[in-house]
């Protein structure tokens, strides 16, 4: 796994704790975080799928935003995903979910992190089904 940047190291323990796969990558200019086969919420086509994250200059200060998967998720009982766009990263074309922070939920620095960020992720995933409030 590349490891081209370094991430905080409480973000690199979580990580490692994690048990799976992941990876720092710089593409253009910008900093990326990949999970491998991260598990996917109940009721996608898919139980696993990569996860990027933009690491944003500043982080950890600086809040983490959306999500982006491959391969792309889609809902099993066919109803669209809404706010999705194309990312090209690492030659393959990613899926980004356009979700963000809100005033009632904005990053905290020094609490937040990469895992607080991936816990918001699942949130958003499961937010597609109704299982949890707006």
């Amino acid at each position: 796994m590349r490891r081209q940047f370094r991430l905080p190291a409480d973000d690199h323990l979580y990580l490692e704790g994690t048990g799976l796969d992941w990876e720092t990558m710089v593409e253009g200019g910008l900093q990326w975080l990949v999970v491998r086969d991260r598990p996917i919420a109940p009721g996608y086509t898919l139980e696993r799928a990569h996860t990027a994250l933009q690491i944003v200059p500043g982080y950890p200060d600086a809040e983490i935003d959306m999500v982006y998967f491959d391969p792309p998720l889609a809902r099993r009982d066919g109803v669209l995903v809404r706010a999705l766009a194309s990312q090209a990263l690492d030659g393959r074309t990613w899926q980004r979910w356009s979700r963000h922070r809100t005033r009632q939920n904005p990053w905290r620095p020094g609490i937040d992190s990469i895992a607080t960020h991936l816990v918001l992720v699942d949130h958003w995933l499961a937010r597609e089904f109704g299982r949890v409030a707006a």
